[in-house]
């Protein structure tokens, strides 16, 4: 009787493990700026989250974000990309397309 009693206690808690939803994804603490031009102003993407695409004349992108952030070819976020760490930036084609945030 014990050892039945163990069993589904055990199986009663694995399903209740499996039943309780992961937490949402949330976005990035921070922000990612884009440099373009002289002549434009600095594109700010404030608290990031999903796929994000860069203005076409975007030149630079500095990661103030508290996630990595993934710069992408194409504007849906699908080729794999460049990782820009916390606090880093770095340049980027024009035309880079995207970038994402890599919690």
């Amino acid at each position: 009787m014990n050892r039945f009693f163990a069993a589904v206690s055990s199986a009663a808690a694995v399903g209740a493990l499996l039943i309780v939803p992961s937490p949402p994804a949330l976005a990035a603490a921070g922000e990612v700026v884009v440099f373009s031009t002289e002549f434009q102003r600095l594109d700010n993407y404030r608290n990031p989250e999903g796929c994000n695409k860069l203005p076409i004349a975007a030149h630079v992108l500095l990661n103030l974000s508290s996630s990595e952030v993934v710069v992408h070819a194409d504007p849906l976020c699908l080729t794999p990309g460049m990782v820009v760490g916390q606090g880093f930036g770095s340049h980027v084609a024009p035309g880079s397309g995207s970038f994402s945030v890599n919690r």
